[in-house]
């Protein structure tokens, strides 16, 4: 047997593939690439991928080891998904290895079988049964298997059925049983689809007429405007032509709702993938996408790496969310590689949005992306009238003005819902003594504790630091400590006394902590009649609250001054977005925004002309300063617990850079990329660790990856500061 080397991607920050020996007499043909591999590595063990093979290895025979273990017959990951991985890895400069993990879940990358995506399921045999059927229960269950032949175990176990009852139709010889991977549950009773209004229509005919090739568009609406309907329309087409659709959405909490319309309104299967998942769950879901089975896939950020072997159509829902980009190890934008995935397949991508991002919206203007708009919003439904009420020199009410708190009143009593937002956690945002000053702050970081009554204890919401509540002050000993500010904990306490007949519901990440949370949340709220909501931004995405006729938004001011230049753009989306829950169905809907800053010049343009016009208007801003999408941009991170080695490192890469421009453009009077810093992060300590980092500012997208190669390449040879972490974000959405 001739020589051969099997090159391998592993798991680990190292930026190559490694050589292995292969296993005792199997052939060259036996590796191909996408399969997985188990091997050692020092002294671990460690599960790879293979990306092909070799005649020859630049390390000699004797120290090459032989893999363990091939896992698979038939590679995972085609060549197509091999080939996208080579994109992410090249484009964000990490391993191949890293990247290659995301393409698979987590029970594969754990080494184990495609099989353990099987269940029990159970199919009608189509025989009658060989003796009488007795009992409610028998016969619902035979009802069931006549309105649908197959059903997943579990599924039946979730409408309260036995296995013992199955066992029972299995021996009448109803019902069989088999392992098998089970497809998503089909809803029994069709939705009727909604009739399209002028606009509508025209927006689905636009992007109907892309199915079949590849083309970037952005559909803008207003809330409310019927994006999901014009979505779910061109799904439709595209299922017809025996293709798949890929949705993604922001939120997991966005997710049950988002299936359970789809489910309603398609007669294939739905499959869905998020972090609420369990990792059985997700390998079923990731199966069901990979085999065909599931013709549409709606998932959150990751869902985007999903092998889809009939790839039609790529939906991006609120495309602008910030959530859609990693911020931690693979620092990919899952909007972005959607893009690059829909220009491989050949397909056309939706991006929706009532608020787009500045660089989705330079790219429509400028026409490289096709522009659709929807101005109105669908059915009965009229925007709501919003108004900026100044609380300067005004007495407050548990943080409200009266005249907020005599309209929310008015509402309530017509038996509508009022939406209260603010976007912070907890009963206080700090807690203080009124004696000498003292001010509870995280040991770890450059923060202040949360204060937090349910249950009571001191939070960091950076690093997630717990305390409990001090007595007394731990400076001066005085009993005089109390929460400053106010919190979603808080405001539904003040609110319960305000409003004592009427229900207060909260909706932040303490209400929410599962995958049925929030569902059974939203069913509540949609049961409820008259009531308030309290909620963080979990309750601006997307969701629709037919009987919310109030927006208040408080602390509105919190991002009109931010040190990050995407502080504004992000600020009037979340207010957009929030004011969209107002006046969704035939009642009219109002938003009242407390500030005090009623004169702020940014603010009136976004109530007066709307979110378009702001963004224009911050466009030029960007346009004049030369900031992204004028320009592109990377942003080099170090942290450590010695604040020297932070700082030292990246005046060292700073050095490094400036010298390699030097070298490359010796006659240039001004390098293709700019450097600023290295400079302090805003919160300069976090988790323990100091933080600075380095700015990158290039036109042209090649000059500033030539320099990003180069200067990867420098950090992982420095020896010198090992306990110093790096990371290099490309196209960075936070700049804090």
């Amino acid at each position: 047997m001739s020589f051969f080397v099997v090159e391998t991607a592993l798991p680990l920050p190292l930026r190559r593939v490694f050589d292995y020996l292969p296993l005792a007499d199997e052939p060259e043909s036996a590796y191909r690439p996408g399969q997985r591999v188990r091997v050692e590595f020092g002294r671990q063990l460690l599960m790879g991928i293979v990306t092909g093979t070799r005649q020859h290895s630049e390390v000699p025979q004797n120290k090459l080891r032989p893999l363990l273990e091939r896992l698979d017959d038939e590679p995972l990951i085609d060549d197509n998904g091999l080939a996208l991985c080579r994109w992410l890895a090249d484009y964000y400069h990490h391993s191949l290895g890293e990247v290659l993990e995301h393409m698979i879940p987590t029970m594969l990358r754990r080494g184990c079988a495609l099989s353990e995506a099987d269940e029990l399921v159970w199919q009608a045999t189509g025989n009658e049964p060989a003796s009488p059927l007795r009992g409610a229960k028998q016969q619902a269950l035979l009802q069931l298997f006549s309105d649908q032949p197959r059903w997943p175990h579990s599924a039946l176990t979730a409408q309260g059925f036995s296995l013992a009852q199955l066992r029972r139709l299995q021996d009448a010889g109803v019902i069989s049983e088999s392992q098998q991977l089970p497809l998503p549950p089909l809803m029994l009773e069709r939705q009727q689809f909604h009739t399209l209004n002028p606009q509508q229509q025209s927006a689905l005919k636009t992007l109907s007429a892309e199915l079949g090739h590849f083309r970037a568009c952005l559909l803008e609406g207003v809330t409310g405007s019927g994006k999901t309907e014009v979505y779910l329309r061109l799904i439709e087409e595209a299922i017809q032509q025996g293709k798949q659709a890929l949705v993604l959405v922001p939120e997991i909490g966005l997710t049950p709702q988002t299936v359970r319309r789809f489910q309603a309104r398609f007669s294939v299967p739905v499959a869905l993938l998020h972090s609420g998942l369990n990792d059985r769950e997700r390998l079923q879901g990731w199966r069901q996408a990979r085999e065909g089975g599931a013709r549409i896939l709606i998932g959150t950020r990751s869902a985007v790496f999903t092998p889809l072997p009939d790839l039609g159509l790529i939906i991006i829902d609120e495309e602008h969310d910030g959530s859609f980009k990693q911020q931690d190890g693979l620092r990919y934008s899952a909007r972005d590689f959607a893009l690059v995935r829909a220009h491989k397949a050949g397909v056309p991508i939706v991006l929706g949005s009532a608020t787009p991002s500045l660089e989705t919206l330079h790219n429509a203007l400028s026409g490289k992306y096709l522009h659709v708009k929807l101005t109105q919003r669908a059915g009965n439904a009229r925007p709501p009238g919003m108004k900026l009420h100044s609380i300067l020199h005004q007495s407050l009410t548990a943080g409200f003005a009266q005249p907020v708190l005599a309209k929310m009143q008015q509402h309530l009593d017509n038996n509508k819902q009022v939406l209260v937002f603010i976007n912070r956690r907890g009963f206080a945002p700090l807690l203080a003594c009124r004696d000498c000053g003292w001010m509870a702050e995280c040991r770890r970081c450059d923060a202040r504790m949360t204060l937090h009554r349910m249950p009571p204890h001191l939070h960091c919401h950076h690093c997630d630091f717990q305390q409990g509540i001090p007595a007394i002050c731990p400076q001066c000993g005085g009993s005089h400590v109390e929460g400053i500010g106010q919190g979603t904990e808080r405001i539904e306490e003040q609110l319960a006394g305000l409003f004592p007949a009427t229900t207060i519901r909260r909706v932040d990440r303490d209400t929410v902590r599962n995958k049925q949370a929030f569902d059974e949340l939203y069913d509540d709220i949609h049961d409820d009649g008259s009531c308030i909501l309290v909620g963080t931004q979990m309750l601006a995405k997307g969701h629709h609250f037919p009987d919310v006729t109030m927006v208040v938004i408080l602390d509105a001011d919190a991002g009109l001054f931010s040190s990050d230049f995407r502080g504004m753009e992000h600020s009037a989306q979340l207010i957009c977005q929030v004011a969209g829950r107002a006046g969704r169905e035939d009642s009219p809907g109002e938003v009242w925004i407390q500030t005090l800053y009623a004169d702020h010049p940014q603010l009136n343009l976004l109530l007066d002309s709307g979110y378009h016009a702001l963004a224009l208007s911050l466009l030029q801003e960007r346009q004049h300063q030369i900031l992204p999408p004028y320009s592109h941009m990377a942003l080099l991170r170090s942290e450590c617990e010695d604040r020297i080695q932070a700082q030292q490192l990246l005046q060292e890469a700073r050095a490094f850079m400036q010298n390699w421009l030097h070298q490359q453009h010796p006659n240039s009077r001004q390098a293709p990329v700019t450097l600023l810093g290295p400079f302090p992060a805003i919160m300069e300590r976090r988790a323990g660790r100091f933080r600075f980092q380095l700015q990158l500012y290039a036109n042209e997208r090649k000059a500033l990856h030539q320099l990003a190669h180069v200067l990867v390449q420098f950090l992982e040879s420095h020896k010198g500061l090992h306990k110093v972490r790096w990371n290099l974000d490309i196209d960075p959405i936070d700049t804090l």
